[in-house]
């Protein structure tokens, strides 16, 4: 029995060793037949997987899946697993002859990848240690979302594909919602709740994490434009009633988040799904939507800030701790931009190095362990401290052509693919939401928040490319006549479809 043991053991690194190689061959004939199932697959573990213990009182905390291990592969090996399926999809699509779909963001890309790679080559000179030039705490993660990016625009072409991707998104965004519910009905709410085990705030919340919010508001986006569009076509009472229950589900679930990034973001994404609706639609939107959001997100605020120690009154409560008092310390999120601020003035043009860490970081109470001083909470901030203005001419530029992008192409599915609008609104609004955790907040160093926002800009791009293949195919089970046939709309006195006119 012993002797068994002992070859049990010994065997076991072995065996799974093999069980690996069998599933990298499956995933990679996977992956050339099939390359939007890998996709599927790795989106559900962003979908579901949570990336942050901040918060929770539980003594055992795993370093996750989003962590690199010991660091032998210097990123985490589900990244690996991406550019894999990657390189399944452009091998798959080069035997098909495919070519790539357009992007005006690769060029973008390329250029971050470049700044990296000037940056590695100044920490080898400079002996510091790859790993910690290559580090989620610089700008490398931004780098990673580029074969994202390609992987949906390659693993999406046809539009049936397109509308899947739109569904799958949608009823993720619905399971994660009703889960984040139940778990605050009934379990107390997400254990990782900082207000009440750090800040003795006696509320319980759906979700800390903000990517699993991000979610809820891309279900919320993709609902609501097949719900208010102008050229809504007619579809099944199933898909109606899941739609109505994704509006309300999600949108509770952001508002029981007690997350101010998060209620700010979902005002702003409401503003860019509201524009893509007919006038009319938009009017009553205006008018019963809006006051029932004001009203829910009020009455968090003020169940949160209300034992908020130090928070005001008035609409400036939402920021009482990045407002310094008239005497006394100043606030550490102040002191926090203010030391690296300096830093980013005397580094102008090269930035402290995907690396650094900025000066005067032990003043700040929360930086402490091996991250210390690595991270700041302001996005924009901290790619201007590591990269200097370089960094934030590419950051700029990025932002500059996905909006030049979305605009015309949301307009034009509006009018001559109406059904993949959801996908294209959602990626938009999921950019728009995430604004205030890129002014506030820590996106950058996080590969779940940088993944999931190389979701947000690829989303239209599928969209595009998936008009551009082919007319919108039937959804399964609707007859070709209730798919092909509008809603009835009023027509202007020139004859023209009201719908046919950009909302």
């Amino acid at each position: 029995m012993q002797n068994f043991l002992l070859y049990f053991y010994t065997s076991l690194p072995f065996v799974a060793v093999a069980l690996l190689s069998v599933l990298a061959v499956i995933g990679i004939g996977i992956g050339m037949v099939r390359p939007r199932y890998l996709a599927y697959l790795y989106l559900a573990v962003f979908f579901w997987a949570n990336s942050t213990s901040y918060g929770s009182l539980s003594l055992l905390v795993s370093a996750g899946i989003y962590s690199r291990g010991s660091g032998l592969l210097f990123f985490p090996l589900l990244l690996w697993c991406m550019l894999g399926a990657w390189l399944c999809a452009r091998v798959s699509a080069s035997f098909r002859g495919q070519p790539a779909s357009p992007c005006n963001l690769r060029p973008w890309f390329m250029a971050w990848a470049l700044l990296l790679g000037a940056h590695v080559a100044v920490a080898t000179f400079s002996s510091v240690p790859l790993a910690r030039a290559l580090a989620p705490s610089g700008f490398s993660n931004i780098v990673w979302m580029a074969p994202l990016v390609s992987l949906l625009l390659l693993s999406f072409r046809t539009p049936e594909a397109a509308l899947a991707l739109s569904r799958f998104i949608l009823l993720a965004g619905l399971g994660r919602a009703l889960f984040g519910l139940v778990r605050w009905a009934a379990f107390g709410g997400d254990p990782n709740n900082v207000y009440a085990n750090m800040n003795a705030i006696k509320i319980k919340l759906t979700f800390f994490d903000i990517n699993d919010s991000l979610l809820c508001t891309l279900a919320f986006a993709i609902a609501a434009v097949n719900l208010f569009q102008a050229a809504r076509r007619r579809r099944a009472p199933f898909w109606t009633a899941l739609d109505w229950t994704t509006l309300a589900a999600t949108a509770a679930c952001i508002v029981l988040s007690y997350r101010r990034s998060a209620w700010i973001g979902f005002v702003l994404a409401c503003i860019v799904v509201m524009l893509r609706c007919a006038p009319r639609r938009r009017l009553h939107i205006a008018l019963v939507g809006l006051p029932l959001l004001a009203l829910g997100v009020l009455a968090a605020a003020l169940r949160r800030l209300g034992q908020t120690k130090g928070a005001g009154s008035g609409l400036s409560s939402l920021f009482y701790d990045m407002e310094s008092r008239r005497f006394g310390a100043e606030s550490e999120r102040v002191l926090e931009l203010k030391l690296a601020l300096g830093d980013f003035i005397s580094h102008l043009f090269t930035g402290i190095g995907s690396w650094g860490r900025y000066t005067g970081y032990q003043h700040i109470s929360w930086q402490t362990g091996q991250d210390a001083g690595l991270f700041l909470h302001s996005g924009v901030l901290h790619i201007a401290l590591k990269a200097g203005l370089p960094g934030l001419v590419l950051l700029g530029g990025t932002i500059w052509a996905f909006c030049a992008f979305v605009r015309p192409a949301l307009r034009t599915l509006s009018t001559l693919a109406p059904e993949l609008l959801g996908l294209a609104t959602a990626g938009a609004a999921g950019l728009a939401f995430m604004l205030p955790d890129l002014l506030i907040g820590t996106p950058f160093p996080q590969t779940r928040t940088t993944q999931m926002l190389a979701l947000c800009l690829a989303l239209p791009y599928v969209a595009m490319a998936a008009r551009r293949a082919g007319p919108a195919a039937r959804p399964a089970g609707m007859p070709a006549a209730a798919h092909t046939q509008v809603l009835p709309h009023r027509t202007s006195p020139a004859g023209v479809p009201a719908h046919a006119r950009s909302p």
